[in-house]
């Protein structure tokens, strides 16, 4: 049995053992009045007859709310568990209407002080120890527990997207465009000539046997020489264009280029191409096969430096927690952004929530056993209750006795 039943019944006994008592004094001065009368013995006899009559008054009205008096189901009794539904709403009609409002909150919400207490907390360094390894094991878990299948699926979708969404007609018409505003095809042609040029001269030979091939009869007249005046002919009109950066040839291949990013940028040609390259060479199969390996790649990684105290990213959070703590110590307008945003968020929340703490408290209560609920409710308030039916006892007689004493000293 709890404390809280011994004294509900201990407090119980005493009350009633108060009426009990009334009640003998009152059946006694019945009987000496009849056998031997006194004076004295109608005042006792109308204290105890009327602090009957109160301690009877008293004990069905504390009855009356948690149980039927004696059984007998008398209307408006065993209040609690036939009003267990609006008891439910009045209470929580009540914590909402008088506790929840923002003039009570506020003065509240405006005394919390969140920095200063993580600030106290962390400046611990045995604090600041267990907050790294619980956001190593956060990260640890949040890591391992990963599904590769969906994270690499997700991704994969994402970067094809991208990659299709990416212009790439624009950006190789743009990036020949950059290049020919740069003058680098000048600078290619640069390059290529005196390569053509050596070309042209360590194989005289064989261009003497090309010519000779496709028309015989320069072989019988002559060859080599006409083929000799050829070579130097290409060769003069390769140093003409290297040295001339006027010429029309190097004029004529910057329109021909220009002409190209036009039509590279607006021919469906051109975009065809660009779209069958990708298809070809950037599939979602390839694109997946990378992102695994990347991601499990990752994922090792970042468990083996997780795993390793000396490690950049161990490392990294380790600095961020003594960061942080200074920060929260030394630094004003961080701790009043952190407490402001604290208590808006509070605030906020709460009002916004009031109405389901009402539910909830209505929820709870609904879902009681009517009978538990009533046994619970004496428990925590009987004792208390047990006092009204002693005063009730007491002040009962007295009112008696007055009234008794009136109406003899009127009647006198």
């Amino acid at each position: 049995m709890t404390d809280k039943k011994k004294q509900l019944r201990k407090h119980k006994r005493i009350a009633t053992g108060l009426f009990i008592a009334m009640m003998l004094i009152y059946f006694l001065m019945v009987f000496l009045l009849k056998h031997q009368p006194q004076t004295w013995m109608n005042y006792v006899q109308a204290f105890s007859e009327a602090a009957m009559v109160g301690a009877l008054a008293d004990w069905f009205a504390v009855t009356a709310l948690f149980r039927y008096p004696m059984g007998i189901r008398i209307p408006h009794t065993n209040l609690i568990e036939n009003s267990k539904n609006s008891i439910g709403d009045n209470l929580g009609n009540f914590v909402t209407d008088n506790f929840l409002t923002s003039e009570n909150i506020r003065p509240y919400i405006e005394k919390i002080d969140l920095a200063l207490f993580a600030s106290t907390w962390m400046e611990n360094p045995k604090n600041q120890q267990i907050l790294e390894r619980e956001i190593n094991h956060i990260l640890q878990k949040i890591i391992t527990n990963l599904d590769d299948t969906t994270v690499v699926h997700f991704l994969t979708i994402k970067a094809h997207e991208g990659i299709r969404a990416i212009p790439i007609q624009n950006l190789v018409s743009q990036g020949l465009i950059y290049a020919i505003e740069n003058n680098e095809h000048n600078r290619l042609i640069d390059l290529i000539l005196p390569e053509a040029k050596n070309y042209v001269e360590q194989n005289r030979e064989e261009i003497y046997h090309k010519v000779t091939e496709k028309k015989p009869i320069l072989g019988l007249i002559g060859g080599k020489a006409v083929t000799n005046q050829l070579i130097s002919g290409i060769l003069a009109f390769f140093d003409e264009i290297e040295k001339n950066p006027d010429h029309k040839i190097r004029i004529e291949l910057t329109s021909r280029l220009l002409d190209l990013t036009q039509e590279i940028n607006s021919s469906e040609s051109w975009k065809q191409k660009f779209d069958d390259i990708l298809e070809q060479f950037i599939t979602p199969e390839k694109i997946s096969s990378y992102l695994s390996e990347l991601v499990d790649t990752l994922k090792e990684e970042l468990l083996d430096q997780l795993n390793d105290p000396n490690s950049p990213v161990s490392t990294y959070i380790h600095n961020n927690i003594k960061q942080l703590t200074s920060q929260l110590k030394n630094d004003e307008n961080t701790k009043v952004k952190i407490n402001t945003w604290v208590q808006h968020s509070l605030y906020k929340m709460i009002l916004n929530n009031t109405q389901e703490v009402g539910n909830l408290i209505r929820k709870t209560v609904g879902n009681w056993d009517g009978k538990e609920l009533s046994e619970k409710l004496e428990l925590e308030v009987g004792k208390d209750l047990q006092f009204i039916r002693i005063n009730g006892t007491l002040v009962g007689g007295l009112v008696g006795l007055i009234i008794y004493m009136i109406t003899h000293w009127i009647i006198n």
